[in-house]
């Protein structure tokens, strides 16, 4: 995989991606190694200088009103980033922390922040050997930066606190750094300050979250789909002329794709004469387009504020276009943390419907004759009976989840920090949501597809075929009850891989 080369404009979600997920090596060119060294000048020029200047020659947050003198000012950043890195709790993913590496060397690069170019090319060495620091859960109130988290990260480059190698071995900093022929680096003035003060750990999980819901809006339509052949619903709900009169753009591309999947369904063409009595579909199979078009248009105002937000410079003090050194606010996390938390209403949403069509397989006084359960020999076999149980369960965690933390705000640093965005865990709470949608919408495929086979001899699409046939490489069809825990957590595999959304596509193409 080539190298992100990061000082050249912003990096984009691609280049996020690319780094916290496939390891990508990063490289910074050599103009963005003289804009970092023309910064640097200027925060020099101001520690010679006798005025006092926040975060060069002055304590930080509530402490600022104490002028530090030049012999105690590599102490100052040093203690900084010691005492920041209070992070608690289980380690954050490795992934999380690459990307939130990347996010903070992208703006160290830009020249605004005054640090040294050795300074931002030790997180560039950083991530291209594979070195992972050890970051907590908890420390992040999305203010001031994602200061714990980072600060654990500021204390590997210092050669302190631990980190994971690339096969992910626990590792004193200082060991892995020299085994990799790294430095540690002694922090100058404000040099310590800059690497903490950045939403990047909460922009990051952003990132990832949006390349995760890409995939999971797709498969929420290919499940749609399978539950509205499976159930004998209708596929005239979803025909674009009823989707213009209520021209949400999202919506639009979900019934295509709906559309797309059935085509072909003898299922379908069976119960699609005028002789049919069936009138209407239950929201849960005739609206789908309608919800996963909302969650596309939400997700859409989401990558709006990323792209912002990775075209940014965040850092206080600033360095600005005249050259000054200014303080600001563009370190609170609110338009951050406000579409994490509306991606999460999302999540639990596309979720619930889910759920529903899952439970309407399962009833047989709503499953348009299949066995109760989808059970071979109800009664004495359970069928999928407690598969919905396991959606149920989630769900009523996505909502709980879905609940914003970004209302939330506890004062801090004695009141100077007295509004506070909760960015950050708005961001783990949408992560640990993801992979519950992730579940759910498993199940609902493992359930569609056993309803689907209890149609037979009617055949079943060829693009849900596919879906099916990728299904059953992993799990057996119909059958007396088997342990079923292994079979959901191989479709939850499938699902995450993308290799369900890829079996469709064999035969629809591309799907939006």
């Amino acid at each position: 995989m080539s190298p992100v080369v990061v000082g050249v404009g912003p990096v984009s979600a691609d280049d996020v991606v690319r780094v916290a997920r496939g390891n990508a090596a990063v490289v910074i060119p050599e103009d963005a190694i003289a804009a970092l060294t023309a910064s640097r000048a200027r925060i020099e020029a101001l520690a010679n200088s006798p005025a006092p200047v926040y975060g060069i020659s002055t304590g930080f947050g509530a402490l600022a009103t104490r002028h530090i003198p030049p012999e105690l000012r590599t102490k100052l950043q040093r203690s900084l980033i010691r005492s920041h890195a209070a992070g608690s709790g289980p380690e954050v993913e490795r992934e999380v922390v690459r990307a939130m590496m990347l996010l903070r060397l992208a703006t160290l690069t830009t020249g605004r922040t005054g640090v040294r170019a050795e300074v931002a090319q030790a997180y560039a060495g950083l991530l291209s050997a594979g070195l992972t620091p050890v970051v907590y859960e908890y420390g992040s109130l999305g203010c001031s930066g994602d200061l714990a988290p980072l600060s654990h990260v500021a204390l590997a480059v210092m050669g302190e606190g631990h980190v994971r190698t690339a096969d992910g071995t626990l590792t004193p900093a200082a060991d892995a750094l020299a085994a990799h022929g790294l430095t540690p680096i002694t922090f100058a003035e404000k040099e310590g300050l800059a690497l903490i003060n950045g939403t990047d750990g909460m922009l990051g999980q952003l990132v990832l979250a949006l390349a995760d819901l890409d995939r999971l809006l797709v498969l929420a339509d290919v499940a749609a789909a399978m539950s509205v052949e499976g159930l004998l619903g209708s596929d005239r709900v979803f025909a674009a002329h009823l989707q213009a009169l209520r021209p949400q753009p999202g919506q639009a591309v979900a019934a295509a794709n709906m559309t797309r999947i059935l085509r072909g369904s003898p299922i379908v063409a069976s119960h699609s004469g005028p002789d049919c009595p069936l009138v209407q579909d239950a929201y849960s199979l005739r609206c789908a387009p309608q919800v996963a078009g909302a969650a596309r248009d939400t997700i859409a105002h989401a990558r709006n504020v990323a792209d912002w937000e990775l075209a940014s410079i965040v850092d206080n003090p600033v360095i600005t276009d005249a050259g000054n050194v200014e303080s600001n606010g563009n370190f609170h996390g609110a338009p951050v943390a406000y579409v994490l938390d509306f991606l999460a209403i999302v999540v639990a949403d596309l979720a619930s419907i889910s759920e529903r069509r899952t439970d309407r397989f399962l009833d047989a006084a709503r499953n348009r004759g299949l066995n109760p359960f989808l059970a071979e020999d109800p009664g004495v076999d359970s069928g999928h009976m407690i598969a919905q149980y396991t959606q149920a369960a989630i769900v009523a965690e996505l909502k709980r989840l879905a609940q914003p933390a970004s209302v939330d705000s506890i004062p801090s640093s004695a009141m100077q920090e007295d509004h506070v965005s909760m960015g950050w865990s708005a961001a783990r709470k949408l992560r640990r949501a993801i992979d519950g949608l992730t579940r759910v919408l498993a199940i609902e495929v493992l359930t569609s597809a056993r309803g689907i086979d209890m149609r037979a001899p009617l055949p079943p699409g060829p693009a849900t075929a596919a879906v099916i046939a990728a299904v059953r490489g992993r799990v057996d069809g119909s059958g007396p009850d088997r342990y079923l825990a292994p079979e959901i957590d191989a479709v939850v595999g499938l699902a995450r891989d993308g290799s369900l959304v890829r079996a469709a596509e064999t035969v629809t193409g591309s799907l939006s």
